[in-house]
């Protein structure tokens, strides 16, 4: 697709990996953070120190190629100027505002973008946050309310957060069962991709007075492994709740702003859902996030009477809002959308045909620039993760126990840059067993 890239495209190791710094910062972390936040095994992680673009520099000097986007946040690349800068100015004339009770201009601004962006193009109302799991409690609450129904029917391998309300609608036990005794158990959950197991489990809930509120679904799962809904699976969706009465949230938190080739994954069928769940991508690098809604659905909640009922000290973060802003320029001045459905589609053929026949390897998947390689089992995905550290290439494992090798580049990268890590990756997972030639 392209010639090599430029050398200062390239990674370069100049330490061991990890090297010195990143060790004496792991043994460091290790006595200020509570130890279940950051895995601190051997080899403990790189620490970063700077980013651009779709490059990372650890604290040793070593330049990464990032095949992350750090967890699918940096839509528009590492540190955009424009994202930047439009920090910085935001910075200097309002960090911070009082965000339900005297708002910043710049929180307007940014809603009146998000909603005009309401898939089918309807009136819509949202609800900011700061984190995916603060969207998902938004849509949660949102639904209890216009519905009058707790329930949530979410499915196997769904990720939501980890907020208590999230949680009970991701589905990983390793996540929930700390907190089992905490959590409501309002939440059903179907087979992905299966309309069948979603009516049979919507026929049972009805036949036991408990018919849901909603349906919660990531039209790509993400940390569930890059599972793409099949064709015709999110219209059932739409057309199952139409029917029973419930309300649709689409989960776009990873999948928005261009990550698969369309704004929002929904797109691709035209599917449009009552709530919308966003983040990550929005702002690419800042924390923020939203919950958008039909005005219908947003106006069963109560006009404020001087205490809103869902709200936070940071609630449209002014310099949060701006990066936002300036996100979403970038990604339609840049055509990064249609960047991630060229770029995408390259990438899962190559992928494909180099993988396709390698027996230990499952399947290879993807939706723009959110692509997975399932392998047979999660260490040799893990093997491939570290190899290609050592090489100076960043991906991340997903699914279950680890066994799916995650891509999800910033929609930014280089073709040339793009290539030279499919190589990499494509060299690292054939070491699993034989492939045919890229």
């Amino acid at each position: 697709m392209s010639s090599l890239p430029a050398p200062d495209l390239l990674p370069k190791l100049v330490t061991p990996v990890p090297g010195p710094a990143s060790r004496s910062l792991a043994e460091r972390l290790a006595r200020v953070e509570s130890a279940n936040v950051t895995f601190l095994g051997d080899p403990p992680p790189i620490f970063w120190q700077r980013a651009a673009g779709s490059l990372v520099w650890d604290a040793d000097g070593n330049r990464f190629l990032d095949l992350t986007a750090a967890f699918g946040v940096a839509n528009a690349g590492h540190a955009h100027p424009e994202v930047a800068g439009a920090v910085a100015r935001q910075a200097e004339s309002l960090l911070h505002g009082m965000g339900d009770v005297h708002p910043s201009s710049v929180k307007v601004a940014l809603l009146e973008a998000l909603v005009a962006r309401f898939p089918g193009g309807g009136e819509a109302r949202g609800i900011l946050g700061s984190s995916g799991s603060d969207a998902v409690e938004s849509a949660i609450k949102t639904a209890q309310i216009a519905t009058g129904r707790s329930g949530l029917l979410a499915f196997e391998g769904g990720y939501h957060g980890l907020a208590l309300g999230a949680l009970d609608a991701t589905h990983r036990q390793d996540f929930r069962e700390p907190f089992a005794a905490r959590l409501p158990g309002a939440t059903r959950f179907a087979r992905f991709g299966d309309l069948d197991d979603v009516v049979r489990h919507l026929d049972a809930a009805q036949a036991e007075g408990q018919l849901p509120g909603a349906l919660l679904v990531e039209p790509v799962q993400g940390r569930g492994g890059e599972r793409v809904a099949p064709r015709g699976f999110l219209p059932g969706l739409r057309a199952l709740c139409d029917a029973r009465g419930l309300l649709l949230i689409a989960d776009e938190v990873y999948t928005g702003f261009g990550r698969t080739g369309r704004w929002f994954a929904c797109d691709h069928e035209q599917v449009v859902p009552d709530l919308i769940c966003l983040g990550k991508g929005l702002a690419s690098g800042m924390p923020i996030s939203a919950c958008l809604g039909g005005r219908s659905v947003m106006d069963a909640w109560p006009i404020s009477g001087g205490e809103a009922l869902h709200t936070q000290t940071f609630l449209g973060h002014p310099a949060s809002c701006a990066a936002a802003l300036a996100s979403m320029e970038v990604i339609e001045r840049e055509g990064l959308v249609e960047r991630a459905q060229s770029l995408g589609s390259h990438a899962l053929a190559r992928l494909r045909n180099a993988l396709g026949a390698n027996p230990e390897i499952e399947a290879v998947r993807g939706l723009g620039l959110m692509l997975g390689v399932e392998f047979r089992e999660g260490p040799a995905c893990a093997a491939v993760v570290a190899d290609l550290l050592q090489q100076g290439i960043l991906v991340l494992p997903s699914g279950a126990g680890g066994s799916v090798l995650s891509l999800t580049p910033p929609l930014s990268i280089e073709p040339a840059a793009l290539d030279f890590a499919l190589d990499r990756v494509i060299d690292c997972a054939g070491k699993t067993g034989k492939v045919s030639p890229a």
